[in-house]
């Protein structure tokens, strides 16, 4: 990281160097490369300002009326650009001669005997000087940046600046090469597991498998803060090598008289996005960093022992991404809103009055919208409290079904017949988590009157048992089952209940596997399943009256 850093802090480097001190004239006719300034507020004749540039550097400001303001700055850049390209042609190394003349009572600048500009009062005001000291300042900057442009376009000057560029061009690559380098070894990183960072806990005791329990959970939230950290990594390195190669190139433009006017150029067309690019690769950095920092901390509450109890690995991992996924998403919210602030501040807009008009639209917007407040109140009541949470089989009210989305305002089930159904979580009052922690397979099984009832038990017993000790059914059996004898007299028979407490949401294939092996051992043992069945009664003196009054009247 340290060889990261320092990559970095050069690329900067490179970007931020000042340009020497170096003036001269592309033969092109340049445009505009800075908005001009305000300064004056007045509506009707409003004065604005703008920089002349001698080879991309700024020479001196000009100010006129903004209706006559682009025509004057396009006369004068074009007379110093004639009057430059003669004198760069000149044999000798003389000066260039700039004076002030009076005409018509105002300074007028020449340069070498042609006319440049006319010194106005707008010119004055802005250096907040008489017009004669404004037109003697213009003329020393002139004097000086003419004669050093004309300096730097010496061979010597030149091949002294390509010697500064190949060092600059070979220093890229060296430190692009070293990012590179850099970036390939931390690709190869390996995530550590975190088994060795949970607790210590005896085999006997009671929170021992649950610790066992925890220790994928903690390793999957390991990886994943491993592979935030690792996009975090990459976008630096993105970073670092876009920062290399554009500072170095910026700064190698800036050597030369041809090219500097191109980085001034560069810098101004590409201020606003490159603005707004720094403030979303930093949003979405922050972002993926706040990430990695929940998934430590859940981490963290893991290994500490905080959240060993005696549950199982799968109530854990509910518990774990819903609390996860809900602080991810609120992290991301407000990260989000941050950086729309900043994108605004980038793009020079005032945020202070939208501020202000926010929190007055926020404060309308909480009274008109008191349900939403309940819901999040709520809703963090539920995730606090783990009163169910991603993954759970619940049932509020009338309806029922898989946890498929859970956050501070709404609570989203999947029902049997596969709809979608959404709940505001202000309107969740009473609700019957059916898997939370353990489960409990509920069964009534009919027997015939007529059936032997102790062998009928025993058998029962048997079946619940042998199904007990099978390895695939023991892992999702949490206790013996209980077969608690005959639960009522019913219409079909005898009910005996059973009970069969299992892991959560596995009651459902327990009792479907139990039901069929039942079905089976019953079978042959000869014991029926009773059926629906109702006895009749005839008073046979009231039979025997009928049966003769019928053939009398026959005869």
């Amino acid at each position: 990281m340290r060889f990261q850093f320092l990559a970095i802090a050069s690329s900067m480097a490179i970007a931020v160097v000042s340009v020497p001190k170096a003036t001269a004239q592309i033969p092109i006719v340049l445009p505009q490369l800075q908005a001009p300034s305000s300064v004056s507020n007045d509506p009707d004749n409003r004065i604005v300002s703008g920089w002349i540039y001698l080879d991309g550097r700024r020479l001196f400001q000009v100010a006129a009326s903004r209706t006559n303001f682009p025509e004057r700055i396009e006369n004068i850049q074009q007379s110093l650009q004639r009057i430059s390209q003669g004198y760069f042609r000149s044999s000798g190394n003389d000066e260039a001669k700039v004076e002030v003349r009076q005409v018509n009572e105002l300074p007028v600048i020449y340069v070498n005997g042609q006319y440049l500009m006319t010194i106005t009062s707008d010119d004055a005001r802005l250096r907040q000087v008489d017009m004669t000291t404004s037109a003697n300042q213009i003329r020393e900057a002139l004097q000086q940046d003419l004669q050093q442009a004309k300096e730097e376009r010496q061979t010597q000057f030149l091949i002294a600046q390509g010697k500064i560029a190949a060092g600059s061009a070979l220093a890229m690559i060296v430190m692009s090469w070293g990012v590179y380098s850099w970036q390939q070894r931390s690709q190869k990183d390996l995530v550590h597991p975190i088994a060795s960072q949970l607790p210590r806990v005896p085999l006997n005791s009671p929170i021992s498998q649950a610790a066992a329990a925890a220790q994928p959970i903690a390793t999957q939230l390991n990886q994943q803060q491993h592979r935030h950290l690792q996009e975090v990594k990459r976008r630096l390195f993105q970073l670092s090598q876009a920062g290399i190669w554009g500072g170095g190139s910026f700064f190698i433009l800036g050597l030369f008289p041809y090219t500097r006017a191109f980085q001034v150029g560069i810098l101004n067309a590409a201020q606003f996005p490159l603005r707004l690019g720094v403030v979303l690769l930093g949003t979405y950095v922050v972002i993926r960093l706040t990430y990695a920092l929940i998934d430590r901390f859940t981490t963290t509450l893991i290994s500490s022992g905080a959240l060993l109890t005696p549950e199982s690995s799968e109530r854990l991992q509910l518990r774990v991404s819903t609390f996860s996924g809900v602080t991810k998403s609120i992290a991301t919210g407000i990260c989000v809103g941050v950086g729309f602030l900043l994108a605004l501040v980038a793009l020079g807009i005032d945020i202070v009055p939208l501020l202000a008009g926010a929190s007055l639209v926020g404060v309308a917007v909480s009274l008109a919208s008191q349900n939403l407040i309940k819901d999040a109140i709520n809703g963090f009541l539920i995730i606090l409290e783990d009163q169910y949470a991603l993954g759970d089989v619940i049932n509020v009210g009338d309806v029922g079904g898989l946890v498929e989305n859970l956050n501070l305002r709404m609570t989203q089930l999947r029902d049997s017949e596969g709809r979608l159904i959404t709940i505001p979580n202000s309107e969740i009052k009473v609700v019957a988590n059916l898997s939370s922690r353990w489960s409990r397979a509920d069964l009534t099984i009919p027997v015939a009157y007529q059936a032997d009832t102790e062998q009928a038990l025993k058998l029962i017993k048997t079946v619940a048992d042998k199904m007990n000790q099978e390895l695939q059914w023991q892992r999702q059996i949490l206790e013996p089952p209980q077969v608690l004898g005959i639960d009522q007299f019913g219409d079909r028979g005898l009910i005996i209940r059973v009970w069969i407490k299992t892991q959560p949401l596995k009651q459902w294939d327990v009792a479907r596997e139990f039901r069929r092996r039942l079905k089976i051992a019953l079978d042959e043992a000869g014991i029926s399943i009773s059926v629906p069945q109702q006895a009749i009664w005839v008073n046979d003196d009231q039979l025997l009256n009928f049966q003769g009054n019928g053939n009398g009247k026959a005869n």
